[in-house]
């Protein structure tokens, strides 16, 4: 049996009609940047959301530079976040100068533990940078907390979890501004690169929509240093379609979930997501010795695998500057030599499911 990873064929076909005629239409309109679409799309962003406003972007990456470029960070400040993340988190921090400050991770979620930020804080912190990773938020409500106390920004790294639930509201609501990613192997992605933020706050919505045109504010008239982070209304066409059928992918995402949790509970351990909180299984990631071992096996049954992530930040190369070592962070280390993401998408099959469980229960013993 040969798995797909994302299915990312099968999703295109799912919808084809209805990408062909959104595409049609913006190629035909020749207004590719900034367009009706976009505007829909920002539109469905916050009814989706319930947030205030809502602002396309070129990325994810993008994303977070626009929010801590209109919050105002620069070099020398700190922000907090987790070193068990994709390199974009830290990468943007830097990339402004500022100073990534790392703090370790719950080890039954993969998230930042919010019980060790307030020992990070220092007179330079501006901001605590929780990651919703593999598709289910931190604990929002102790970093909000900790964050109200000393007067600091929350910004919330939502690339894998757009449309997951914390206490009955979405991701991307529940900080200053929230980011989030659309390219096309996340929960929602679209036929490029894409990206999002949230807030509720109509200054940083208004600072931020003028800094994804260069500081724009008029023709020609620039208020801020800004960047060329727009999203393409080809994009904007591609993802109204998307967002639409989002709910329903959701579902499908939380099935094969369960599905493979029934299969392999018993086996090892499962991924663990808190009662008051939903995820929408940007990954369906589990915890295996001997990794390497594992995915060879399977990937002669024709099971691909994927790490995410199998080096922590703080050992990076590129982050060598910050003076962290070995040791510092033990659970992020301890989870990136053993994650292992299984297949997931909406399309996964109840006999794929069982043939990939089958196959790792068979491989880690």
């Amino acid at each position: 049996m040969k798995i797909d990873f994302a299915n990312l064929g099968k999703a295109f076909k799912e919808h084809e009609s209805e990408f062909t005629r959104a595409s049609l239409e913006v190629m035909s309109s020749a207004r590719y940047i900034l367009g009706k679409e976009t505007e829909e799309f920002e539109h469905g962003l916050r009814e989706f959301v319930k947030s205030d406003h809502a602002l396309g972007c070129s990325s994810g990456t993008d994303a977070l530079l626009l929010a801590m470029m209109a919050l105002g960070i620069r070099s020398g400040d700190e922000i907090i976040t987790s070193p068990f993340t994709f390199i974009a988190t830290a990468e943007t921090i830097a990339c402004l100068g500022a100073k990534p400050v790392f703090v370790d991770i719950e080890e039954d979620t993969f998230n930042i533990n919010a019980s060790l930020i307030e020992a990070a804080i220092s007179e330079k912190t501006k901001a605590i940078m929780p990651v919703s990773l593999y598709g289910q938020m931190a604990d929002m409500d102790a970093i909000n907390g900790i964050a109200e106390k000393y007067g600091l920004a929350v910004i919330e790294d939502a690339a894998q979890s757009f449309g997951a639930l914390y206490k009955g509201q979405r991701s991307c609501s529940n900080s200053t501004i929230g980011c989030t990613s659309f390219f096309p192997a996340k929960p929602m992605g679209c036929f490029g690169d894409g990206g999002a933020v949230f807030t509720k706050s109509e200054e940083l919505h208004d600072k931020m929509k003028a800094m994804r045109v260069h500081g724009q504010v008029a023709r020609y008239t620039h208020k801020y240093i800004g960047m060329g982070g727009r999203l393409d209304n080809l994009q904007a066409a591609i993802l109204n379609v998307k967002l639409k059928h989002f709910e329903k992918d959701i579902a499908r995402r939380q099935a094969v979930a369960k599905h493979y949790t029934q299969h392999l509970e018993g086996h090892l351990q499962t991924p663990s997501i808190k009662a008051d909180r939903t995820s929408v299984w940007a990954q369906y990631t589990i915890r295996v010795k001997h990794r390497v071992r594992v995915q060879e096996r399977l990937k002669e049954l024709g099971i691909p695998t994927a790490v995410h992530y199998p080096t922590p930040m703080h050992l990076q190369e590129c982050f060598a500057y910050l003076g962290y070592q070995n040791g510092d962070f033990p659970i992020s280390e301890l989870c990136s030599n053993e994650v292992m993401s299984l297949p997931m998408n909406p399309f996964l099959e109840e006999h794929e499911i069982a043939y990939i469980s089958e196959s790792l229960n068979k491989s880690i013993h």
